[in-house]
């Protein structure tokens, strides 16, 4: 009987976690899947008329959805890699012992503590094409003014710029506590041996910090594929769907056009698409093991 009690009480602490889990993740999970199945019909007012697979054939023919599709795997492809790189690379500098450290990790973490919803709106004045901060130093400089948001070449960018602004300190903090944890003979045993850095860093320090850099990826790949605020709040998707990532799209969807349905599919092909790439990311960096 006691060793029964021991056994459940594993369970015990978990059970509010997966009630929390249950209510919140797969009911809507399985809610998401029957929405799709349904469309607003023009007959019943706000009813829903059960419509099978058509919203899914209905969304993969309208060239909008592939258009943020694309726009989102490009996205994808330049921020989830930057951010990356940028963070190990902000993360080795802090790692130092060095005379001043102590403020350059103070001054680079400071947009860990900003909200993100405050740093976007005045990242989104700095880089006003009228009156912002940055177009008024490039005229200070002798150089030309720059559309940022309001062109359809450098919106996306501008949206890459100021989320790696808040994302790259963030996920330093997550390499600066693995690095921390590398023994610091290992790393004197390699100097010892003729290492120089780069070799520290390709074949000691990488290999022993290969899992938080597969977390960080992951996990910098989930938040970003439903990126949503920044593209809310400064562009709401344009210009010419320039930044129209799945996530708004899919917003703009369910919510403005009222097209529940087609907006559950695209939430589902959305998911499906990080999966896939988080399963390459994973078997990628498991094969240079």
């Amino acid at each position: 009987m006691k060793i029964r009690s021991q056994t459940l009480v594993p369970y015990v602490f978990l059970f509010p976690a997966i009630v929390l889990l249950i209510i919140f993740n797969i009911i809507p999970a399985f809610a998401t899947i029957k929405q799709s199945l349904y469309a607003a019909s023009p007959i019943r007012g706000s009813g829903l008329v059960y419509v099978g697979f058509r919203n899914i054939s209905r969304i993969f023919a309208d060239p909008v959805f592939w258009k943020s599709v694309s726009v989102t795997l490009y996205f994808g492809l330049i921020v989830n890699p930057l951010q990356t790189i940028l963070a190990l690379g902000l993360a080795l500098i802090a790692n130092q012992r060095a005379s001043g450290i102590g403020f350059f990790r103070s001054i680079y973490l400071i947009p860990v503590a900003v909200s993100v919803n405050v740093a976007v709106v005045v990242w989104g004045l700095m880089v006003d094409p009228n009156a912002g901060l940055i177009n008024g130093i490039l005229i200070r400089i002798g150089l030309p003014t720059q559309p940022f948001l309001t062109s359809p070449g450098q919106a996306l960018m501008t949206i890459i710029m100021i989320i790696s602004w808040i994302g790259v300190p963030y996920w330093s903090l997550f390499f600066i506590a693995a690095l921390q944890g590398i023994p610091t003979s290992s790393l004197e045993a390699a100097v010892v041996d003729g290492a120089n850095q780069w070799q520290l860093l390709t074949r000691i320090i990488i290999p022993l910090i290969r899992p938080i850099i597969l977390f960080v990826l992951i996990a910098d790949t989930i938040i970003n594929f439903t990126l949503f605020v920044p593209i809310q709040l400064l562009t709401q998707g344009g210009p010419q769907l320039s930044t129209n990532l799945v996530m708004y799209e899919t917003y703009r969807r369910g919510f403005i056009y009222g097209d529940l349905g087609s907006s559950s599919v695209m939430l589902g092909a959305m998911f499906v698409v990080i999966l896939i790439i988080i399963g390459l990311q994973s078997l990628i960096l498991r094969s240079n093991r």
